[in-house]
């Protein structure tokens, strides 16, 4: 069956409400995972009634900070998915939502790192365990969010490509490469290989988004033999500081 993934770092939900409205209804993806919602259930309640056609599961951290969320079409499933946190969850970074027809889509806001890279670096052995026991179980896994993570160097804009920085560091990348490694299809990148432009994350300053001066560290990966027929970065969306990716799978 078809259906439309979508994923994107809102950089605060109460700040982007109206334009999440506004994107979901102008592009309808079956399934969009969110991270850094910066908010609990109780505190966008409302919200919850905006978009009726969709099942909302809200997965809010401590006032003001992380926090994911995965929001499912009614209409395009039969039955309500299941939605749990892994066991590597932490500070409210993970959930995954089991849909009707046997696929995982798991919504991941990965740590930045640079208060506590030891966290950063133990949440991505987890999370790539995590990939490998998914598919030891035989399931399929789309993998979704903010992984903080420049996979390579075409991921960053060449002044800012610096060996040592965090979400650049070899120790990193090979962890994101394990994940890859244990089946896995980096949809956009796979696309388009040689785009050196790709980025779904700017500095919020001296216009670098406008000048598409960024990094790609916002992911849809998914399970090989899942075919994608579209995929795409809508840098017109929304003013946070990442971009949706938007992925169309034909099953």
């Amino acid at each position: 069956m078809p259906v439309r993934v979508a994923t994107w770092n809102v950089n605060g939900f109460r700040a982007r409400e109206a334009q999440f409205t506004e994107w979901v209804r102008r592009d309808r993806p079956d399934v969009v995972c969110l991270q850094e919602i910066k908010a609990t259930a109780e505190q966008i309640g409302e919200t919850l009634t905006l978009l009726p056609e969709y099942t909302n599961y809200w997965h809010g951290g401590p006032k003001g900070y992380s926090g994911v969320s995965i929001h499912v079409r009614k209409e395009a499933f039969s039955a309500r998915p299941e939605f749990s946190h892994p066991a590597f969850d932490m500070e409210s970074r993970v959930v995954e939502a089991r849909l009707p027809d046997g696929r995982r889509v798991t919504s991941v806001y990965v740590p930045n790192g640079g208060k506590d890279f030891g966290a950063k670096m133990r949440f991505l052995q987890e999370m790539a365990a995590y990939v490998e026991g998914v598919h030891a179980a035989g399931e399929r896994l789309i993998l979704c969010g903010d992984l903080n993570v420049a996979r390579t160097d075409i991921d960053v804009i060449p002044k800012e490509r610096k060996a040592g920085a965090i979400g650049q560091r070899p120790e990193e990348r090979a962890l994101i490469e394990r994940m890859i490694a244990a089946g896995l299809q980096d949809i956009c990148r796979d696309r388009e290989p040689d785009n050196d432009r790709l980025y779904t994350w700017w500095p919020p300053w001296r216009s670098m988004r406008q000048k598409n001066q960024g990094w790609r560290i916002d992911y849809v990966l998914a399970t090989r033999g899942l075919q994608a027929t579209a995929a795409q970065v809508h840098p017109d969306v929304g003013t946070s500081d990442h971009a949706p990716v938007v992925v169309d799978f034909a099953c």
